[in-house]
């Protein structure tokens, strides 16, 4: 229970819209001829470490909820949540190993965004889930993406960039080392303008790809990308006000390497996977305000849109064909497609949700028979090499993640070290369910260097996860698998402190007090339980020990105590907070 008694919050930019970078290599080619590669790779370094730093994660988004506050919607959170779970326990994808698991929140920003930090926080703003009325399938689209650009680091890279490009790092007189000395309001703006007048198409292209099949192996629609493109183009042009949200043009063939893609082509192009993922089967044409789905060159469905639902035809025509995409790519025959007849009309597939608005559009306009007799066809006529594409594709695509998880299992041991660390990081904030995913990527590392701590610290994660039995059994394992570690014990005193067995946490904290009485957690530990038990002179001696330890360190000692323990200092924060609510009241 390695706790860092001073934690340093470390802040990053605001929100970019989307993460939007130049490939690694292209830039540092660019940033090599304008003479500020050395900025540009130290700020990469600093940014990468970032992306490793729990406490830079938990103080991010701490920083977005108090900039913008925490969207009051209930039903906003509770599909972003849904959404967010789904894509990070159930899409293919692997975390390197110098990356954090994904956090995220929705804050109450009206404008039509969401953002991945360097450190995997992804923020999503109250505008973006009502923008697109809620839509698990788009929201889906869109948070893959952003997942994606933190998948592939992008995030550090963009704000590497920013700094390289506007010579930030002088203009802000910081040190790129350390980031000890950065004005972050002012970094926040530099890399805001910067990232929205440089935005990477290839990159784009490469998230929209990397979201697309982290979302459709999720089991959500493969048609939401499209969708959600579709939306988003009517968004850039009728709705923002905002000149520096996208770098529109007049004409898509001014499209530029350093420009947004056109929302047109990345909807076409999205489009085009999702007829591809099911072998190329199902199509869809837009003719003037209608859309045309196509099974072979035959049509099977017209949508169209109707009064003022001005992506009602392109979102039912996504919908439409992305299940029926998703059942040609899961089916090897007709059979797989469970077709059977329902009263008067013919159903088929399962209740699958990604099959959901194929099934309510067909039984709505009693299309089943017809979808039937030319998904027969299909299969019929199909090239025997169609098979073979599709799952060449999913093997390619399963080896690339297989080697990056390779990757991070035999990498080294400082940074399998640091994967433990960072779980225990976690289980100081009271993240459990993160510390756990962490702990079990160290647990997996094969140059982890400390099994037993391992266990010691997944057992505290169970207990804050409320898994007291199992707590204690990987809390006892550590112990025995290594006495000669104080963490250990205090890693157990944890977990019985949090089921209430006190005399035993007691025990455990003089056990690791014997192993090295200098260290201050174990004196802090003690004094949180005497205080808990009403100790109050036990506990106001425990704390002494932690203030002398850490050399007169304030901040860790409950002002209650200080109070007695240094009354100058004690009296100087009460009036440093006097003067900090004064101040806020103030604005």
């Amino acid at each position: 229970m390695k706790k860092f008694l001073i934690v340093m919050l470390v802040t990053v930019a605001a929100m970019l819209n989307p993460a939007k970078v130049f490939a690694a290599d292209a830039w540092a080619i660019a940033a090599e001829a304008l003479g500020v590669l050395a900025a540009y790779q130290s700020t990469l370094k600093q940014m990468l470490a970032l992306g490793n730093n729990v406490a830079a994660q938990m103080a991010v988004r701490k920083q977005d909820i108090e900039k913008n506050g925490v969207d009051k919607n209930k039903r906003d959170v509770e599909i972003v949540d849904s959404v967010m779970t789904r894509l990070v326990n159930g899409g293919q994808y692997e975390l390197r190993v110098n990356s954090l698991p994904f956090v995220w929140s929705v804050n109450d920003d009206e404008k039509f965004n969401a953002a991945c930090y360097p450190m995997n926080y992804i923020s999503v703003n109250r505008g973006l889930v009502r923008g697109l009325n809620c839509d698990e399938n788009q929201l889906a689209a869109v948070l893959a993406h952003e997942m994606t650009h933190g998948i592939e680091q992008h995030s550090a890279k963009s704000y590497a960039q920013a700094v390289a490009q506007s010579l930030g790092a002088m203009m802000l007189g910081m040190n790129v080392d350390n980031g000890s000395n950065i004005d972050w309001s002012k970094f926040s703006a530099m890399v805001d303008y910067s990232i929205a007048k440089n935005i990477n198409v290839p990159v784009e292209y490469a998230a929209d790809e990397g979201g697309f099949y982290l979302m459709t192996s999720a089991g959500f629609n493969p048609g939401g990308g499209a969708a959600a493109m579709n939306r988003l183009g009517y968004y850039v042009r009728y709705e923002t006000q905002n000149v520096l949200e996208f770098d529109m043009h007049d004409k898509s063939s001014d499209e530029t390497f350093s420009d947004h893609p056109d929302t047109d082509k990345r909807e076409a192009k999205l489009a085009q996977m999702m007829s591809e993922y099911g072998g190329g089967h199902v199509t869809v044409r837009k003719v003037d305000r209608a859309y045309r789905v196509m099974i072979d060159g035959r049509e099977i469905f017209y949508s169209m849109n109707i009064g003022d639902d001005s992506n009602s035809a392109a979102i039912n025509a996504y919908y439409f064909a992305g299940g029926l995409s998703r059942a040609f790519h899961d089916y090897d025959s007709i059979e797989g497609w469970n077709f059977r007849r329902v009263g008067n009309q013919m159903d088929f597939l399962n209740d699958e949700f990604a099959y959901r608005e194929l099934r309510e559009l067909s039984l709505m306009y009693n299309l089943g028979d017809k979808v039937q007799t030319l998904v027969e066809l299909a299969y019929k006529y199909e090239n025997p090499r169609t098979r073979f594409r599709i799952r060449e594709a999913d093997e390619k695509r399963r080896l690339a993640w297989a080697k990056i998880k390779s990757d991070a299992e035999s990498a080294k041991t400082k940074a399998a070290t640091q994967l433990r660390i960072n779980a225990d990081i976690y289980n100081d904030h009271g993240q459990g369910k993160l510390a756990l995913v962490e702990i079990e990527r160290a647990l997996s590392a094969r140059n982890q260097d400390d099994i037993a701590e391992c266990l010691g610290i997944r057992g505290r994660a169970k207990a804050i996860c409320g898994d007291y039995d199992g707590a204690l059994v990987d809390a006892d394992a550590a112990v025995d698998k290594d006495s000669s570690n104080l963490y250990n014990f205090l890693n157990r005193a944890d977990v019985r402190h949090m089921r209430g067995e006190l005399d035993l946490a007691l025990a455990d904290i003089d056990r690791a007090l014997m192993i090295d009485e200098k260290n201050p957690i174990p004196y802090k530990l003690q004094a949180e339980i005497f205080d808990e038990s009403g100790k109050i002179d036990k506990a106001e001696e425990s704390y002494r020990k932690v203030y002398e330890l850490t050399k007169k360190n304030p901040h860790i000692i409950p002002l209650k105590y200080l109070e007695k323990i240094d009354p100058k200092v004690a009296e100087k924060i009460r009036k440093d907070k006097g003067k900090e609510e004064a101040a806020n009241n103030e604005s």
